[in-house]
C-alpha cells in the first residue's frame, strides 16, 4: 500500500544549536550528562557546516533550527557580533542555494549566562531582552525563513528546569516557578507574534510536547491526568495567538503513579509487554490522538515539529517513522490540516541532560571523530521526502 502526501507538504529535520555547536556561555556548559559526556564539544557542527548542509538538503526543503544566543549577543541588549552573524548567513545561503528554508527556533532551551543570572525566565523584567534578540534575529536571518517557532517546548523547558530538575538551573519541585516560567515565555511570545507579523508573511507557532498519558490503578490515573492537563492543556495556553500548532511527539508514559520510562524502569515496561525505544514506551497511535485533540479545540493548522525515536537500530527507526507516517497520512483523511512533518534528528547530538549516546539522528555520529555517516534510515527518509510519500 502507498501513503501520498498533499502536494505542498512540507518534509524537512530538525537540530537545536546547543545541542550540535561547541557550547557557548550558556548554562548547558559543562553539565555532566547521565552517560557521562560533558557538554562542551557537541558535534563540531560550527566546523562542518558545508558538509552538514549537504546532508540536510537530502531531507527535504525545510530545516528547524535555532542559533547560538550567547555567541551573537555578548550582553543584554548589545549588537550582534558580525562575525557570527556572518557566519550563520553564510550557512543559511549555503541551505537556500539547496532549495532548502528554515523553520526558524528563536528559543530552544538555551540562553546566554547574563540572562540566567537575571532571573531567567522567572523574572518579567527579562522579556525585553529576549524580544531584542527575536528584532535582531529578524533583521539578519528573516530573509532564509519560511516558518517561525517562537519557543520550542515551553512544556518540557518548565518541567524539567524547575520540577524535575534535569535542567539548568536544575530547580526540583518549584511548581509555581515552573508556571511563571511559561507564563513569561508566553507573554513574550506574544509581542514577539506581533513583531513578527509587522516584517513578515511567514506563519508563526511553537513547538508544543506532546505525549500519551496513561494511569495504572486509582493514584496513576490521577497523576496521568494531571500531567495530561498540566503538560498539553495549562502549558498550550499562554500561546494560543499562533498561526499553527507545532507538535513533538515521542512518549508513552505509564504512571503507577510513578512515572514509566525505559531510562530507569525498563523492565517494568517489559513486564507489561509495552514496546519502548531507549527513552520511553512507543504507541505511534497517541500521535494521531494529540492531532485530533489539537484540531478539535483549535481548529488550525498543524505541522509536527519533532518526532523520532532513541535507538541504535537503524531498521528500528525506519519502523518507527513508517508507523508515524501511517498516523499523519490518516490524520489527513480525517480532516486534520497537517502540514508538513520535521524528523527528529538530522544527525546524532547530544541529548541534553542524557548524552549524546542517546541517538535520534538520521545520520550517525562518532564522537570520537565527528564523523557523520548516512544511515539506512536517512536512505530511507531521503526517498520519502523526495518521492512525496512511502510504501507501508
Amino acid at each position: 500500500m502507498r501513503l501520498i502526501f498533499p502536494d505542498g507538504f512540507l518534509w524537512g529535520t530538525s537540530t537545536a544549536a546547543a545541542q550540535v555547536e561547541t557550547a557557548g556561555e550558556h548554562p548547558w556548559r559543562g553539565f555532566r550528562a547521565l552517560d557521562g559526556y560533558v557538554f562542551e564539544r557537541t558535534t563540531d557542527h560550527e566546523l562542518r557546516r558545508a558538509e552538514d548542509a549537504k546532508i540536510i538538503a537530502r531531507f527535504g526543503s525545510i530545516y528547524r533550527c535555532g542559533v547560538d544566543w550567547s555567541r551573537l549577543q555578548r550582553g543584554p541588549f548589545a549588537k550582534f557580533e558580525k562575525e557570527v552573524i556572518a557566519e550563520y548567513r553564510q550557512f543559511f545561503e549555503d541551505l537556500r542555494s539547496r532549495g532548502v528554508g528554515l523553520m526558524f527556533v528563536l528559543h530552544h532551551f538555551a540562553h546566554p549566562n547574563w540572562f540566567d543570572q537575571k532571573g531567567g525566565w522567572t523574572n518579567e523584567d527579562n522579556i525585553p531582552m529576549f524580544l531584542d534578540f527575536a528584532r535582531q534575529c529578524i533583521k539578519h536571518f528573516g530573509e532564509y525563513v519560511k516558518v517561525w517557532n517562537t519557543f520550542n517546548e515551553p512544556n518540557v523547558y518548565a518541567m524539567n528546569a524547575y520540577i524535575l530538575g534535569n535542567f539548568p538551573p536544575r530547580k526540583k519541585g518549584k511548581y509555581l516557578s515552573a508556571n511563571t516560567v511559561l507564563d513569561n515565555m508566553g507573554k513574550a511570545h506574544d509581542i514577539a507574534v506581533t513583531m513578527l507579523r509587522d516584517k513578515t508573511d511567514a506563519p508563526i507557532g511553537i513547538s508544543l510536547n506532546t505525549a500519551c498519558f496513561e494511569g495504572r490503578g486509582i493514584l496513576g490515573k490521577l497523576v496521568a491526568a494531571f500531567t495530561r492537563w498540566w503538560f498539553m492543556t495549562r502549558a498550550a495556553r499562554p500561546f494560543e495567538r499562533c498561526d499553527f500548532w507545532g507538535l513533538s511527539y515521542y512518549a508513552y508514559m505509564i504512571f503507577d503513579p510513578f512515572p514509566m520510562d525505559a531510562i530507569s524502569r525498563k523492565k517494568d515496561l517489559e513486564k507489561l509487554g509495552i514496546p519502548h525505544d531507549k527513552m520511553w514506551g512507543y504507541r505511534p497511535n497517541g500521535l494521531g490522538e494529540v492531532m485530533q485533540r489539537f484540531h478539535k479545540k483549535y481548529g488550525k493548522p498543524i505541522i509536527i515539529t519533532e518526532n523520532g525515536i532513541c535507538t541504535d537500530d537503524a531498521q528500528q527507526r525506519i519502523g518507527a517513522i513508517k508507523d508515524y507516517l501511517k498516523v499523519c497520512h490518516t490524520a489527513i483523511q480525517a480532516g486534520v490540516d497537517l502540514k508538513g512533518y520535521i524528523h527528529w534528528s538530522t544527525w546524532d547530538n547530544f541529548e541534553w541532560h542524557l548524552g549524546p549516546t542517546f541517538r535520534f539522528g538520521l545520520a550517525r555520529v562518532d564522537f570520537d571523530t565527528m564523523d557523520r555517516e548516512l544511515t539506512p534510515a536517512g536512505i530511507f527518509y531521503e526517498k520519502v521526502a523526495r518521492e512525496n510519500g512511502l510504501e507501508i
